[in-house]
């Protein structure tokens, strides 16, 4: 499996990388939160602009990527807007998602985007392009709130996004169960034994699934999202305890 370098961090190698979002609901909480990251260790800040309640006036968003560009430095930013339909907090028309993240493309400021796989395929590939033209990196991700499809349908999801020109595939399913768990780790271990030729992200979600996010150097998941307060999505683990966990593991694998 190839490995995926935004700015210093390796995707695809080592101890998986943490991701941090950020879910200000407005420039000035969005600062704060990031502000609060500088004394933390983690790798990624994700962007999570659902959350940003004025996403339609354009000057804000750029002037609010602009802030925590300024306050994390060289830290890679993931920008995302992600759909109600997949858990996100707004609702939008597909016109306004991809118009939204093609103009923040273009701007400069982030090192990644992420595309939602459910969506018209001709779309994703114009916006796969723009990103690429424009030296980002592109995250595809497919997201269900609901339930843990079976591990065949979740290669097969990750299979797409790879067809698709994806960067790093990723999927997070819904565990109500165990078993909902063992599905999602055993679809991540045969893609990373037979499938994948770029780095790969599963989660599973809620309490079942904290195992999945601190066990992708066994099964080859390559990055974990934690929180300092607010989690974006259920399940999400403290960076500081994430951390231990993850270097713990990795000492016992070496």
């Amino acid at each position: 499996m190839a490995t995926v370098k935004i700015r210093e961090v390796i995707l695809g190698e080592g101890i998986p990388k943490i991701c941090v979002p950020l879910i200000g609901k407005d420039i000035e909480e969005l600062e704060r939160e990031a502000k609060v990251l500088n004394d933390e260790d983690f790798d990624l800040v994700e962007i999570r602009a659902d959350f940003f309640e004025d996403i339609y006036d354009m000057a804000k968003v750029r002037n609010a990527i602009y802030r925590i560009r300024q306050i994390l430095k060289d830290t890679p930013i993931l920008f995302t807007f992600r759909s109600f339909r997949e858990g996100g907090e707004q609702e939008v028309s597909d016109e306004f998602y991809f118009k939204l993240n093609t103009e923040v493309s273009k701007m400069g400021l982030i090192d990644a985007i992420d595309i939602e796989l459910f969506n018209e395929e001709i779309k994703i590939l114009e916006l796969v392009k723009i990103a690429h033209e424009n030296k980002i990196k592109v995250i595809m991700s497919n997201h269900d709130f609901y339930k843990t499809p079976k591990n065949q349908e979740i290669i097969s999801r990750l299979l797409k996004m790879q067809q698709l020109g994806a960067d790093v595939t990723k999927i997070a399913v819904m565990a109500k169960c165990s078993s909902d768990v063992l599905e999602l780790l055993k679809a991540t271990d045969e893609m990373k034994l037979k499938h994948a030729y770029r780095p790969f992200i599963t989660i599973a979600m809620d309490g079942y699934g904290v195992i999945s996010r601190i066990s992708g150097e066994i099964f080859g998941s390559s990055v974990t999202f934690g929180a300092v307060k607010n989690v974006s999505a259920p399940g999400q683990l403290n960076i500081k305890e994430l951390k231990k966990i993850l270097r713990l593991i990795h000492e016992e694998l070496k």
